[in-house]
């Protein structure tokens, strides 16, 4: 057992496990990601709940949302950690795993502090369906990240998260990876969102995505809307061509989701509740 504290052990145990693929071709990094990202993007900023603080997906009302399938992966991998660092609490935890996720697959620093605490009232579990639904376009997208407090450019950068991973038909009905290098972090969301000729693919399943000429790379539905709504567009566009403004935007906004709901008394810690 580690020293309490001693985040630096963590981290480096957490990028051990990394690139472990006897769950996932591309590894853990991805999906570490995503577990930060959806245990942060549940906030309402002017009901004042849901985000990272508390760790609510441990509850089953809300790893049971649909949006949170194959999660239990993540969440199951990270238990090891814990086991071994038994004073991080598995709301820092988590979002420390996709701030090292991030580094260790060649993205940006990510801003990060410890303080979080863990809830045990499963009355604090916020109400499901705040997250992104796949098959919606840019009004919804909207509503959904001006509700946490971001801006069309901070939203435009956190979409560019998805240059890592892929989605699997038995977790959120859609196949496929977005780039040619799900395992790198890097620009080609954007550059292969504006650059591919994209056309409508039906699954076995019924779900409808976007595939590219080659039928090698997928967008999402709700993707296709960075393509197609005028703002949106001139930023991915921006990014697409200039990799470290992305870098430095993305590590600004994804370092923003993951403090969503910690209600901080000073630089490190939170206010227990």
């Amino acid at each position: 057992m580690s020293t309490s504290g001693d985040y630096d052990a963590v981290r480096e145990d957490i990028k051990q496990l990394i690139h472990k693929k006897e769950l996932s071709q591309d590894g853990l990094g991805p999906i570490f990601v995503r577990l930060a990202w959806h245990a942060s993007g549940t906030y309402d900023k002017d009901k004042k709940n849901g985000g990272s603080n508390g760790a609510t997906m441990r509850f089953s009302l809300e790893s049971s949302d649909a949006a949170n399938n194959g999660l239990d992966i993540a969440r199951n991998e990270l238990e090891s950690i814990k086991e071994k660092h038994p004073w991080i609490s598995y709301a820092d935890l988590w979002t420390l795993a996709g701030v090292v996720a991030i580094n260790e697959l060649g993205g940006p620093i990510v801003p990060w502090k410890s303080g979080r605490v863990d809830a045990t009232d499963e009355g604090l579990v916020p109400p499901n369906g705040r997250l992104p639904n796949a098959e919606l376009g840019e009004q919804h997208i909207r509503d959904v990240f001006y509700r946490m407090g971001f801006n069309d450019r901070e939203i435009v950068a956190l979409i560019g998260a998805h240059c890592l991973g892929r989605c699997h038909k038995d977790r959120s009905g859609y196949e496929g990876a977005w780039t040619l290098t799900p395992t790198k972090f890097n620009n080609q969301f954007y550059v292969q969102l504006l650059k591919k000729n994209w056309s409508i693919k039906e699954l076995d399943n019924g779900i409808k995505q976007y595939k590219d000429e080659n039928d090698r790379i997928m967008m999402l539905p709700a993707d296709m809307a960075f393509r197609e709504d005028p703002e949106f567009k001139k930023i991915v566009e921006e990014y697409a061509n200039d990799k470290n403004t992305f870098f430095n935007d993305f590590a600004a906004a994804f370092g923003k989701l993951l403090e969503l709901g910690v209600p901080r008394s000073s630089d490190t810690e939170t206010v227990a509740s």
